[in-house]
């Protein structure tokens, strides 16, 4: 009975998002099934590169004959650059395949780790962290501001297909809070980065998209020109000199 009666909600849900295309993107990782689209489906021919067939082997180079499928992950990131920073479920079945396993293994990793894209993203995805030292440090603004210059709400792409926003957990640079990362597929996985922009303002953030817009590439990195790296405001005030070495190697010696 229970059964019966989840599996018509479920129906029920997928015939409301069904009715709006970009709705469903909002909820690609909360809700983990796959729903048939022009330019998403298992029927459209997929494979790497010739260039990526090469970087492919030399992956799965790196694990036990054996053990194939240890590299999903790797090999999903690599399709992901290839088709411009999403996975289709026909490249999922395609990394199936090389690795020589059954597909559904493959959209357990692509459908758990938010690291990967279901549907369209940006040129430019670009990905605010949003865990509480971030938050205190003003996430919320950052993201507001890029969404109201771009005209878009979280996880939609602009029209013009350049740039995306959403939200991500701990990027793992609190000292430098607030951040936001830029994936750049402009230039397909050869020429695919993904870098931190670190102490960033609403203004600052702004001006980053800005730059990308034309082609440029923004300093990586903490945004504050007083600071350096993730070394304090205004420069060191301890640590100035160099560390002296130990009297001797032998620590227990000593």
């Amino acid at each position: 009975m229970l059964g019966r009666l989840a599996s018509q909600r479920i129906r029920e849900i997928r015939q409301v998002y069904r009715q709006f295309p970009q709705a469903s993107r909002s909820f690609s990782t909360a809700l983990n099934y796959h729903l048939d689209s022009p330019d998403n489906k298992p029927d459209i021919p997929w494979e790497f590169s010739a260039a990526n067939k090469e970087k492919a082997k030399e992956i799965i180079s790196h694990y036990p004959s054996n053990y194939k499928q240890s590299a999903v992950i790797p090999l999903l990131d690599l399709a992901q650059q290839q088709h411009g920073g999403w996975l289709p479920v026909s490249a999922m079945n395609h990394v199936a395949k090389v690795i020589e396993v059954a597909p559904i293994r493959v959209y357990e990793v692509a459908t758990f780790y938010s690291m990967f894209n279901r549907t369209k993203v940006g040129t430019y995805h670009l990905l605010v962290c949003g865990t509480t030292p971030c938050m205190i440090r003003g996430s919320r603004d950052i993201e507001e501001a890029l969404l109201k210059h771009l005209g878009v709400k979280r996880n939609e792409v602009t029209k013009d297909g350049l740039f995306s926003v959403g939200e991500m957990e701990c990027m793992g640079c609190c000292v430098n809070a607030p951040m936001i990362t830029v994936a750049d597929y402009s230039s397909g996985s050869e020429g695919y980065t993904y870098n931190y922009y670190e102490d960033v303002t609403p203004k600052r953030v702004v001006e980053i998209v800005e730059a990308f817009r034309r082609g440029e590439k923004p300093p990586r990195g903490t945004q504050n020109p007083e600071r350096k790296n993730s070394g304090p405001q205004g420069g060191n005030t301890t640590l100035l000199g160099e560390p002296k070495a130990p009297p001797c190697r032998d620590l227990d010696a000593c």
